[in-house]
This record gives C-alpha cells, structure tokens and sequence, in this order.
C-alpha cells in the first residue's frame, strides 16, 4: 500500500509525516477541541526544547495522528464549555487535515456538553417533537459534514451522539423509557453521514467501555431496534471509576470487553475517549500503553484506534485534571506511550 508524506516546521526544525492514512492502520488519536480557545487566550505550547510551537505540531511529533473534534448546536462563548460551533469545528478539521490528520467529527446533538448525565436539547430543538428532532438530527448532521467536504474534507469516522448510555436528546431520545426511538435518531444521523459519503463510518458511543454488563444491555437494545452503525466507541477512565482507579483492576476486563463486542456485534471497536492524571505522567503513560496493547489484541484487524481526550488540555488552563500537559506548557511523558511502535495485528 502506498502513503505520501508531507514536512511540517515546528521549532526551527523539519519534521517527516505520514499522510494519506490508510484504513489498515491502527488510529493514535487525541480530541483538541479546546485547542482554539486556549490559543486565543494566549497559552503559549512549547516543545521539549522549551520552544513556542504549535500544539498540532507537538502532537504529531509525539505520535499523534488523528484529531477528535465536537460539535455543539448553538454554543455560547465560554471559553471551556462553549464555542466548537459547526463554523469553529469546520476551520479547525480543515487546518489539521492540512497537516496530514485524520478526522472523527463527534456530534454532541446540545449547545454544551452532553455525557450520561446530560443530553440536554438545544434550545433551537427544545419544543420538538420526534418526528422534528429525526429531521433536525439529520440536518444539522448533513450541513456540517458537507461544509466540511466543500473545504475538501471527508472525516474518517462520524460519531452519532456522545456517551449516549441512556440515549440523547431527552426526554424523546432516552434508551431507558423509549429505546425505539434512540435507534429513529441514530438512524437519522447514519442516514445524514452516508449521504454525504458512504466511505465515512458511523461510531456509536458508550462510557465505561470496562463494563461488560452494561455494553451487552444497549448494544442489545440497538440491535433490536434496528439501529445502523459501523463502529462501537468506548470511553475507558479508571480515574473516575469508584474505588477502582487503579487501571490494573479493569484493563483486562477492558480488552474482554472489546474481543466480546467485536464478535457479538460483528463490528469494528475503538476507545474514543481514554484519560489519566496528568500529576502521575508515568501511571497514565503506562495505562495508556495497556490500552493501546488491548485495542491491537482485537482479532481480525477490528480494533481501530485509541483517542487521548484533550491531551493538550492543560490543568492550570482547563482545570482539568486528566491532560498530558505540564504546568511549562511541555507536553508530559504520558504522551510518548503513543510513539511506541509495536507489531499492528490489523496488518495480519
């Protein structure tokens, strides 16, 4: 198989990069949505040489190769739980797949944040019925996904709703009262990304990706209900596991978890959100290469690729605690588990 390669600058030095990704190997991947805003803001990203760099640059030195981008509705303009409007997204897709990445475009289906305890409608949709929300799920799907490909965009993977463990879009789209419906509005979304390429796949989203009881359960559910999707996406945090932080005690349940799914479902997996603390960069570079060994360990080429949830995400930024930043503005150890480079079994 062919690649093309491409030079970035970062630093004063030259960099080679692999471009033209191909569907064989396995994605290294980090969502940066915050990226914009904290530039604008004025946080300065250095390399390890202490120099100004840019972020994207930095990621793709430390192995990077496929960016994770939400989109919100009608966002605000709060700096942390706002902004990644379908225009601020389609800018930010466009500059990252100008450097080579590959693209995951993550609809939130809400103005803000949206996880298992929050599937809040947008206040455009908030009066909708089902009926309405299928056709606006559809649409907005369709506007921003060929406002991409108008810039010569195609994402790699799509996904439809985040962490949606009991569905979306509430109360209409919630899996536990009404699970036929959650499957109308993925439906809607698939239908959406396939209009505007087929060869985009469709990821369907799901926390505590170390929870076999709790997978089984909704992707029954889907299965039943006729849902359509190509890709399950996992979410895997040991440090907000009650009493089990410790990413020993679930890791194995983890790569269980993804070989089981793979077979029932006859799906590819992914772990499209994965994190540690960013005060122990040597645990969560450790974790991290476990995860990575245990997508690789999913027979038949089915596991696509592990995404890092805004390494770049800096604590004394953010306030987040699970990034892969020092307080210098240096990227910690953590992400080097992502330059490791081991036997790809999808090359099998």
């Amino acid at each position: 198989m062919g690649r093309s390669y491409g030079l970035i600058r970062a630093a004063g030095f030259l960099f080679l990069f692999a471009c033209g990704c191909h569907a064989g190997e396995m994605a290294r991947g980090a969502d940066i949505g915050w990226l914009p805003q904290m530039e604008r803001g004025g946080y300065v990203f250095r390399d390890h040489a202490g120099n100004k760099a840019d972020c994207l640059d930095i990621l793709r030195a430390h192995g990077i190769d496929t960016v994770r981008l939400r989109v919100w509705v009608n966002p605000s303009d709060d700096p942390r739980s706002g902004h990644c409007s379908p225009e601020e997204v389609t800018r930010l897709a466009e500059r990252a797949h100008r450097k080579g990445f590959r693209i995951m475009i993550n609809f939130h289906y809400s103005d803000t944040w949206a996880d298992p305890a929050h599937q809040t409608k947008p206040a455009a949709w908030a009066d909708h019925d089902l009926g309405e929300l299928k056709g606006d799920v559809y649409d907005h799907t369709f506007e921003v996904l060929s406002a991409l490909k108008k810039r010569g965009v195609v994402p790699e993977w799509v996904q439809v709703g985040n962490e949606i463990r009991d569905g979306m879009l509430w109360p209409e789209g919630r899996m536990s009262a009404s699970p036929e419906n959650l499957a109308d509005l993925i439906n809607a979304g698939y239908r959406a990304v396939k209009k505007v390429d087929s060869s985009i796949k469709v990821v369907v989203h799901l926390d505590r990706g170390n929870d076999a009881e709790l997978s089984r359960w909704f992707f029954d559910s889907l299965k039943t209900h006729g849902a359509r999707y190509d890709v399950i996406g996992l979410s895997y945090y040991p440090y907000w596991l009650e009493n089990q932080k410790d990413y020993r005690m679930t890791i194995n349940d983890l790569g269980e978890n993804l070989i089981d799914l793979a077979a029932l479902y006859d799906k590819e997996v992914m772990l499209v959100e994965v994190g540690g603390p960013s005060d122990q960069p040597e645990d969560t570079k450790a974790m991290l290469s476990a995860v990575i060994e245990k997508v690789q360990a999913v027979p038949k080429g089915r596991g696509l690729g592990v995404i890092y949830w805004e390494p770049q995400g800096a604590r004394s930024w953010s306030g987040y605690p699970l990034s892969c930043w020092g307080n210098d503005g240096t990227a910690t150890d953590a992400l080097d588990a992502f330059l490791v480079e081991k036997e790809n079994p999808r090359h099998k």
